[in-house]
């Protein structure tokens, strides 16, 4: 069986490098095209791209994936099945192409969390159970039948940074049984139901990641954790006269009671606490703009609050 694979990210190479040691013909790779990185912004390849070059795999890095010099490159390979991990959405001249069709790995428990972020909002919203699922792409996303999924547990207080590394490995497994299953005409698909609504996982920006500090905390703690590493939920400080934009990585919550506004900064020597309702947010990590990550209590060591200072 011959095998396009299409990743681009740290978390595609897991299942790539699980494909190669598992002895199935991975006879190219379709990655991003570079990108300049760095100080110097020199051009730098995908994570997918510098694995594949390590296994001295055909690669091809399409600006346009219906550009027909990428589609007879394609064609040339004489894929059988291609498998695609955290790639882009595929023009159907592609998905189409190979006679064993076109599987995706989804970083969630399908029809749950369709959409660009799933791992992040499983966390975010608390819950604690998730997983992976392959499925055969089609016209829509994250729509086309299921063919398999395995589900894991997510800790109380893991973040997605971490829920992302165990997951990683899990959905390399079970892409190499995915692909094994279908080389032995083994599986049997399931349509995904049409009738309900379900959690979305829309991409990330600036408005869904901002912490809305009236809410309740348990979702303002879930939803710290659930952007650490990236992209970092953020606030904006107002500190007398000075606006200044705030990621915030590890906090925790106290209960208690209090009179003051909420989003009020109450601070010490070497704890910064955010008021909210019912009790305190404690700032445990945090990052201010144009300056480095470091514990609240490093900040404290040479940053002053001024008295009335909030977060909003």
């Amino acid at each position: 069986m011959r095998i396009v694979f299409m990743g681009t990210p740290e978390f595609a190479v897991a299942s790539l490098e699980a494909l190669i040691a598992a002895k199935m013909e991975v006879v190219g790779v379709v990655t991003t095209p570079d990108k300049p990185a760095g100080r110097g912004r020199k051009l730098r390849g995908s994570a997918v791209k510098e694995a594949a070059l390590k296994h001295d795999l055909p690669i091809l890095q399409p600006e346009k994936l219906k550009d027909e010099a990428f589609l007879e490159a394609l064609r040339a390979w004489n894929p059988d099945l291609i498998v695609v991990v955290a790639f882009r959405m595929l023009p159907e001249a592609v998905w189409k192409l190979p006679e064993l069709g076109t599987f995706n790995l989804h970083g969630s428990l399908l029809p749950e969390y369709r959409g660009a972020a799933p791992i992040h909002w499983a966390v975010i919203n608390g819950e604690t159970e998730t997983g992976v699922t392959t499925f055969f792409i089609d016209e829509q996303i994250d729509t086309g039948a299921i063919i398999d999924s395995r589900t894991m547990a997510i800790g109380p207080n893991e973040t997605t940074g971490e829920l992302h590394d165990r997951m990683m490995l899990l959905g390399a497994d079970l892409v190499v049984e995915t692909a094994k299953a279908i080389a032995q005409g083994e599986v049997t698909p399931k349509a995904q139901p049409k009738e309900k609504a379900f959690k979305p996982a829309p991409k990330l920006n600036s408005d869904n990641t901002r912490i809305d500090w009236s809410l309740a905390p348990d979702y303002i703690y879930n939803k710290v954790r659930g952007l650490n590493p990236f992209p970092g939920a953020w606030t904006t400080i107002y500190n007398g006269d000075e606006e200044i934009v705030a990621k915030l990585y590890e906090v925790s919550f106290q209960s208690g009671q209090h009179d003051l506004e909420t989003g009020t900064l109450v601070h010490d020597k070497k704890n910064l606490k955010v008021a909210v309702e019912k009790g305190w947010i404690s700032i445990l990590e945090i990052k201010l703009a144009g300056k480095r990550k470091m514990t609240a209590s490093a900040l404290l060591n040479g940053f002053e609050f001024k008295p009335q200072a909030k977060v909003h």
